[in-house]
């Protein structure tokens, strides 16, 4: 849309009133076209934490060099996926300091131009001593959990290492909170969630499992639920989920043999499954009035709960349960009646989402930890060793693409604009069709 016309244009004075209806009409639509701009990606798998992009279509073909507008290094070492957030990419990292001892590392917020890739500020935010650190799994990494950004404000979450809010546009540091060191097993994992004035976050270390609510402006403890389980392994790597049934909001979180639901507000318990898993990583899909879970190791499952109920539902609200194709570590997709998985061996899986029947069942290449994106009639999944595969959606398994990058490649997709941002190991790419002048 071309700009309006100025009003101290001498031919368009508040006295000519045509052109002033003309003026507030072309402003008025220049404010509409504003407000539906494709949404950004403010969290750990988009907009409503499930994986779903409604933006301009995305690129079906890429590899190092093809549709790639920009490839810029990352340094250090972090799984944490990338947010973007009104042209700002945002991630974290953990950049070893061997001057200062073996395995000590400068724990750090980076800020990139979504346009350009370049570096707009990269802040240390804690320092990890190398001397109490615990080990970490080899597919973990100390900056794992994803970024938030919201309202200005963007909030990271290294685990037991502590949480910290910065201001998005500066990465100054607001306030910083590391009143929870527990012991992890295998390093951190879990992201934070937003709710009205909450950040909420899992721990479940080996010597605490608990959900935990900051508030947002001061990082001060607004409420504590411990979890109540009989699991012998008490770890995992969990995000929760906030969903909306009939009006009251439920955060779905999950640690070893137990699914809850809570109240944000306060953390109080509205409804709880037991099960069997440890470990537990995806998460959580929501329609249909079910919330659809993956209870980690050993043997992980699927299961499909209704998410009425109040108290103990384990014998009452679980209404399928499937093991073949359950993921250890990426997040599932749901789309209309189909949901739709990878296991981390590779399985893929199309099922009825109100029933589990299986469609289909279909091998891909690799090992899978990343979560799985939805973007129009196509889904993306990117396995470990840096290949990117593009699928139909429907009930026939059909393949339309397979993109390679180099490099590993464990963190989630994040996508604005037709553009998909992608980690690996080593780099950030920005991959987006390139159109020629007549398109």
């Amino acid at each position: 849309m071309r700009e309006p016309p100025s009003p101290q244009d001498s031919k368009f004075q508040p006295q000519d009133t045509t052109m002033n209806r003309l003026l507030a009409c072309l402003t008025l639509c220049a404010a509409v076209c504003h407000s539906v701009r494709a949404e950004d990606w403010p969290q750990f798998r988009g907009p409503t934490g499930e994986g779903i992009y409604r933006g301009a279509p995305l690129p079906l073909q890429w590899d190092s060099t093809k549709n790639v507008v920009w490839k810029q290094p990352i340094a250090g070492e972090g799984w944490s996926s990338p947010v973007v957030v009104g042209g700002k990419v945002y991630l974290t990292t953990a950049v070893p300091t061997p001057k200062q001892g073996p395995q000590d590392y400068s724990l750090r917020a980076v800020c990139l131009d979504a346009e350009t890739g370049k570096t707009l500020w990269n802040v240390e935010v804690f320092q990890q001593d190398g001397a109490t650190a615990p080990r970490i799994h080899s597919k973990n990494s100390h900056a794992s959990p994803t970024p938030i950004v919201d309202a200005g404000q963007c909030f990271v979450h290294f685990g037991h290492q502590g949480t910290a809010c910065l201001d998005a546009k500066t990465g100054a540091v607001i306030w910083k909170n590391r009143s929870f060191p527990y012991k992890p097993v295998h390093g951190n994992g879990g992201t934070p969630v937003l709710y009205d004035k909450l950040l909420i976050f899992s721990i479940d270390g080996s010597d605490m499992q608990a959900v935990v609510a900051l508030d947002r402006a001061t990082g001060k403890l607004v409420w504590k639920h411990d979890r109540q389980s009989t699991a012998p392994r008490k770890f995992s790597f969990h995000t929760p989920l906030i969903i909306d049934v009939k009006g009251q909001k439920q955060l779905i979180s999950m640690g070893s043999n137990v699914v809850v639901a809570l109240s944000p507000q306060d953390g109080k318990e509205i409804w709880r499954v037991n099960c069997t898993g440890y470990s537990i990583i995806p998460r959580p899909v929501y329609g249909h009035g079910l919330v659809f879970v993956s209870t980690g190791y050993d043997t992980a499952s699927v299961l499909a709960i209704r998410v009425d109920g109040q108290g103990d539902v384990t014998q009452s609200h679980v209404q399928w349960s499937m093991k073949k194709g359950a993921p250890h570590t990426p997040s599932m997709i749901l789309h209309g009646d189909e949901i739709y998985m990878v296991a981390d061996n590779g399985l893929f899986t199309c099922a009825d989402a109100k029933t589990g029947k299986i469609h289909y069942q279909e091998r891909l290449p690799g090992g899978y930890s990343a979560s799985l994106l939805l973007a129009g009639d196509r889904i993306y999944v990117q396995n470990e060793t840096g290949v990117g595969i593009v699928l139909q959606i429907g009930k026939q398994f059909k393949e339309l693409a397979r993109n390679k990058v180099e490099g590993r490649t464990l963190a989630s997709y994040a996508a604005v604009d037709g553009a998909l941002y992608l980690r690996t190991d080593t780099h950030l790419y920005c991959i987006q069709e390139r159109r020629t002048a007549a398109q």
